[in-house]
């Protein structure tokens, strides 16, 4: 069904519909039409608005991410120091060449097992599991709220 509506536009606008309608081969008033429906429908900007917020919290997600594993990697550094500082004792002048011949060979085999397991895909990141990270923020918000109620 369709309805009648009669309206009146610039001299200048009509003759560019009338162009179009030509040059496409279409009527005007299936042209005015294809306009009110692209004017009445979500536009460009809306659908630019919906691609940049899908991808603000794509990468929101992955900043995420990436402050998880970060943490991990410093707390990982910080225990091993931690460990390696407190069961190793300190070397006599005698013996610290032999130490930092025997050190640069254990060093070239982690930096061997680094690049195996890396080549396979395995990382620590995939060892670990992502719930620790939830269930203490859990853990705290539980606390805050306990706190609150105090």
């Amino acid at each position: 069904m369709r309805d009648r509506l009669n309206l009146s536009l610039p001299v200048e606008m009509i003759a560019q519909i009338n162009e179009l309608a030509t040059r496409k081969r279409l009527t005007r008033s299936a042209i005015v039409e294809a306009a009110v429906a692209s004017f009445l429908s979500p536009d460009g900007v809306d659908r630019m608005e919906a691609a940049f917020a899908r991808r603000l919290d794509r990468l929101t997600r992955q900043v995420q991410r990436l402050e998880r594993n970060s943490a991990i990697s410093t707390e990982t550094l910080a225990l091993f120091v931690r460990f390696w500082l407190t069961i190793t004792p300190p070397l006599p002048e005698d013996g610290q060449a032999s130490a930092q011949a025997k050190g640069r060979e254990r060093y070239e085999g982690f930096i061997e097992a680094l690049g195996r397991r890396l080549n396979q895909g395995r990382t620590l990141m995939d060892e670990i599991p992502r719930d620790v990270v939830q269930s203490d923020s859990r853990v705290n918000s539980e606390s805050d709220e306990t706190d609150a109620e105090r």
